[in-house]
């Protein structure tokens, strides 16, 4: 997975092809993006609480930021200035916010002792994740053009080889932004960095606002960042996430289960695994779904797939559904897959997912406007659905789907066991079609964009 800046990946893609034409405004670089989709300063007209900065990398303020925020709770602001970093070596309990703003000008940067944040940091069950802190309460506002470091590169050094859904992996890294019964909480401008793995996550909360927002995770060696997922979620109503720029390696958005009323709108994603929904069904005896989602206007770039949906099968797992997800405007570029529906998630091997096989429905799913190229790594197949026996999946259409293989010829799309036409030309993955494109692999990306914007 190229882990490069957006800047570097598109100067190679570009050198590599004359012919290809980035769409108009589309942003090269992070301060592209910045300049396209800027963040509005904005006064918090409320009293004003400051700490002191963390003289270095070892001088924690974790005490003094605590102490602010119980001062500026329910009606102040704490301000955090520009040039000025704020180490944070102890975990916080920050769930009894209400009606407070932070000023984010300056850095918040967590300490890199693994061996302490390992012991320390809050735990929850879901994936067996931890985090550095845990925000929650109502109307919170973190606002501003500054950084929130999670301090990544010693964690993934230590973390190379190992699977974070490994039950003998007893490395945790904890998650950069963790909160857990909120509900209006908005967060606007900010710039997270180099979480050691996942960037968010939200927990039974409601009404989460995510604008003008930058996400990456970029190692400075061999050990690249893993499973530092941009947004994942669990139980939550009402997200609503518009303008992000994300450069890492996992799932660019990712609700878990039981998430609904969801919106997304233009994001920038490099190096990722794609828009996901999910992975559900993980637990076993439990009930999981994710419905109402609107996802449109994505750069999606050298990543595993575009559109993605996934869930559990094998023994002691759960079941649910997906429902109602709109997947619209994609450009793709160099993507293994520009939609894919995995129903065979996580890493087990066929007979045991044949004979385990997921009980999660897919059902109202549509891919509109897709333009662009796959990488070639399965071929001339841009498109691969496949249904568990166990479930439904059914109302599943392609609308305006213009997306072509670097291989040349015929693009192919496979769909085993979905009820009734998707609206495009399907065949199964054992057909003499499917087996011939799968086979026909390449690596040179060689589509190019008729129009100057793809949609």
């Amino acid at each position: 997975m190229m882990k490069s800046s957006f800047l570097a990946t598109l100067a190679v893609v570009a050198s590599a092809l004359a012919s290809l034409e980035l769409p108009a405004g589309i942003p090269r670089s992070l301060s592209e993006f910045r300049v396209r989709h800027p963040y509005v300063p904005r006064s918090p007209c409320r009293k004003i609480i400051e700490i002191r900065a963390s003289a270095n990398d070892t001088d924690d303020v974790a005490d003094d930021f605590l102490q602010a925020l119980h001062k500026a709770n329910h009606g102040g602001a704490v301000r955090l200035p520009k040039g000025k970093t704020f180490m944070i070596g102890k975990p916080l309990d920050l769930t009894f916010l209400g009606n407070i703003h932070i000023l984010l000008d300056g850095e918040i940067k967590f300490t890199n002792d693994t061996p302490f944040w390992q012991a320390n940091a809050f735990r929850h069950p879901f994936q067996n994740s931890i985090m550095f802190w845990k925000w929650g309460g109502k109307d919170i506002k973190i606002y501003g053009e500054g950084v929130l470091n999670g301090n990544g590169q010693r964690w993934w050094n230590e973390f190379a080889g190992l699977e974070i859904l490994d039950p003998t992996n007893n490395y945790l890294r904890p998650i950069l932004f963790y909160a857990e019964n909120a509900t209006g909480i908005e967060i606007k401008g900010i710039h997270f960095k180099d979480s050691p793995c996942w960037t968010t996550f939200f927990v039974t909360s409601k009404d989460i606002s995510i604008t003008d927002v930058a996400c990456t995770a970029e190692s400075n060696n061999a050990a690249l960042p893993k499973n530092t997922d941009f947004f994942d979620s669990l139980n939550v109503e009402r997200v609503s996430i518009e303008r992000a720029w994300v450069n890492i390696g996992d799932d660019c958005f990712s609700p878990k289960s039981n998430a609904t009323g969801l919106y997304v709108n233009t994001m920038y994603c490099n190096g990722t695994h794609g828009q996901s929904m999910g992975s559900i069904g993980q637990y076993a005896g439990e009930m999981s779904f994710i419905r109402d989602v609107h996802i449109e206007n994505m750069w999606m770039l050298n990543g595993q797939h575009s559109a993605r949906l996934k869930s559990w099968a094998g023994p002691n797992v759960g079941y649910g559904f997906i429902d109602n997800v709109t997947f619209k405007n994609f450009w793709n570029a160099n993507n293994e897959y520009a939609a894919f529906l995995d129903s065979c998630y996580f890493n087990i091997n066929a007979s045991a997912c044949s004979t385990y096989p997921s009980r999660v429905n897919v059902t109202n799913v549509t891919f509109e406007n897709f333009t662009g190229y796959t990488s070639g790594k399965y071929g001339r197949t841009v498109v691969r659905l496949t249904c568990s026996p166990n479930a439904v999946c059914e109302n599943i259409q392609f609308k305006n789907f213009n997306v072509s293989s670097p291989c040349g010829g015929q693009p192919i799309v496979i769909c085993d066991g979905i009820h009734g036409s998707i609206g495009i030309p399907c065949v199964n993955s054992t057909s003499l079609e499917a087996t011939a494109a799968l086979k026909d692999t390449c690596t040179a990306s060689m589509a190019t964009l008729p129009n100057a914007t793809p949609w």
